[in-house]
């Protein structure tokens, strides 16, 4: 499982990359390895407000489908129009494709997001155990 160190990571499996006062958030590895391969991303409108830890859009796999929840708090700035024709691009680039764009509100809720390391040991061995 990859997790880039320059990212911060929600336990719901978002990462988020700051640019200034804003987040650039993005499904992980992780999240799209469980999936499978995505087929249809629903995101918000450009200037919702988005609350953390609330569902913002969702993402269907031939899997399931899950909600994704809000990292931080914030207004939407923008949306990936690139996934609504290619959806699949999640798969192929987790950390290169972009779900949205958050202007932050509260930047002290950055704080309780976890770092690469702490991502990685909370999820990353699982793929790498035995079945039994």
């Amino acid at each position: 499982m990859e997790a880039p160190a320059q990212l911060k990571y929600s336990e719901e499996h978002i990462w988020v990359r700051l640019e200034g006062k804003q987040a650039v958030i993005g499904m992980t590895d992780f999240a799209q390895e469980e999936l499978g391969d995505i087929v249809f991303v629903e995101l918000p409108p450009q200037g919702e407000a988005l609350k953390k830890g609330e569902p913002f859009g969702s993402v269907e796999s031939i899997k399931s489908v899950t909600e994704l929840y809000a990292p931080v708090s914030g207004r939407v700035t923008r949306t990936n129009p690139g996934l609504k024709d290619m959806p699949g691009k999640l798969n192929l680039e987790p950390y290169g494709e972009w779900l949205a764009v958050i202007e932050i509100t509260d930047p002290s809720e950055l704080d309780a997001l976890w770092d690469a390391d702490r991502y990685a040991a909370a999820f990353g061995d699982a793929e790498e155990q035995p079945e039994e």
